[in-house]
């Protein structure tokens, strides 16, 4: 063994010299693509709503439940992936996760009743909550710790791509009915075939699981100058679902889950019914699609000022400042008192909301050491999912009450509110090693 073979380091420290390749871009679109994927999946079906409830002649509330059949799917399926990630790697959870969602999502649109639809669904996200949870801490243990934080804020812009995907689509197909629309999606798990071979396992993984070899292997391809030394990593029990809640990590696991269900019921309690709510203020529902995809397009700007700043201000700073700048959007956009102001107030709403997002998904997946961190994201993403589930259904029977379009937005916008609160005592993460 040489002197440079023989040296100890802690598994984040082979990060800290390594400069953002070409490969990092190549593995940087793969898992893009993947997240645009999980984007258009979750949003496909809320523009062609309106044919789906006439062919299985069911109202708003049925709609609800078709529109929420995929988070109820992901809820459990979350909660089994991310340990699952922790123990087989990254990598094969990425891609038979997607793979089987493909296959699922497929059969799907050839459902005979709503029955058979809300179950496929529901399956669809079961398989689709592997690649859902992997996506960004899988990201975060390939990257150079500098641009660990602006290049994971990127990766968040798949969301509104998928976004735009969805409506393209939706303007595209939907004359030819969901069932196109959902064999488009469908269509998309080939993919997985893509990120098993641009994506290399990740070397933290490798490491914890003693596989020194195929660690060094992957460091040197994404040039670490520190690729020939032993590594050590945390040595906490892999996947325990137990330890999120013991020491230290408690009161983070705690706020955390919280903060997540808040964040997402705040955001996905509008766009799930933002077409119906523009209608209710007098737009037509091919306005209240260009409306939807102007949003998307604010909140791509939103995550760049976001990415740019992170590095600079850090995680909590950035969010707490597009949190609070989201809620002022919202107050804006629920009080609104012409077409003018109500696409201004939602694009402020769009833009800081994205851009909070944006840093969420980085700094949601640094708290926990390696062993843990799938179990640990698998948690967030479970209640993130509660709230994608519970907001459809709540915000419907709100509108079937008569609640009205600003009282509705004023309590989903009270969400965003209490999150920001909740990040407040969290621990800042810009710049340190992942364990």
């Amino acid at each position: 063994m040489t002197a440079v073979e023989q040296r100890t380091l802690p598994i984040g420290a082979a990060f800290d010299r390594m400069p953002f390749t070409r490969r990092h871009v190549l593995i940087a679109l793969a898992l893009f693509i993947a997240f645009v994927i999980e984007s258009w999946e979750q949003l496909a079906l809320i523009y062609v709503a309106g044919d789906l409830g006439a062919q299985f002649g069911v109202d708003e509330a049925g709609i609800g439940l078709v529109l929420s059949a995929v988070a109820f799917g992901m809820i459990p399926g979350v909660l089994i992936w991310g340990p699952v990630a922790d123990r087989i790697g990254r990598k094969p959870a990425a891609f038979w996760s997607l793979l089987a969602y493909g296959v699922v999502a497929f059969a799907s649109a050839f459902s005979p009743n709503l029955e058979t639809l809300v179950t496929l669904r529901v399956a669809s996200g079961l398989a689709l909550a592997g690649v859902y949870t992997i996506t960004f801490p899988y990201f975060l243990e390939l990257l150079p710790t500098r641009h660990r934080g602006r290049a994971a804020v990127y990766l968040s812009i798949g969301w509104p791509i998928g976004m735009l995907a969805a409506i393209g689509a939706s303007v595209a197909l939907g004359s030819l009915g969901w069932h196109v629309v959902v064999i488009a999606s469908a269509a998309a798990g080939l993919w997985a075939f893509a990120i098993r071979a641009w994506v290399p396992e990740s070397p933290y993984w490798l490491a914890a699981r003693g596989r020194q070899e195929e660690a060094r292997a992957v460091l040197r391809s994404l040039g670490s100058a520190d690729a020939d030394a032993t590594f050590t990593v945390s040595a906490t029990r892999v996947g325990n679902p137990l330890d999120l809640f013991r020491g230290r990590l408690a009161r983070i696991t705690v706020l955390m889950l919280v903060l997540n269900f808040a964040f997402n019921w705040g955001y996905w309690g509008l766009q799930t019914w933002l077409p119906t709510l523009l209608q209710e203020k007098g737009l037509s529902l091919s306005a209240s699609l260009g409306f939807a995809a102007l949003s998307a397009v604010m909140m791509i700007p939103g995550y760049v000022s976001a990415s740019l700043l992170t590095g600079q201000f850090g995680r909590k700073k950035v969010f707490l400042v597009y949190v609070v700048a989201a809620v002022l959007g919202g107050l804006w956009f629920a009080t609104a008192g012409s077409t003018v102001e109500l696409y201004l107030g939602n694009f402020v709403l769009a833009f800081f909301s994205m851009g909070a997002w944006g840093v969420w998904n980085t700094w949601n997946g640094e708290f926990y050491p390696t062993a843990l961190r799938g179990t640990g994201y698998s948690w967030a993403t479970a209640a993130q999912l509660v709230a994608t589930a519970a907001a459809p259904s709540a915000v419907g029977a709100m509108l079937a009450g008569a609640t009205g379009f600003t009282a509705t937005i004023l309590i989903i916008n009270a969400f965003m509110v209490v999150t920001a609160l909740l990040a407040v005592p969290l621990p800042e993460t810009e710049g340190r090693e992942l364990e």
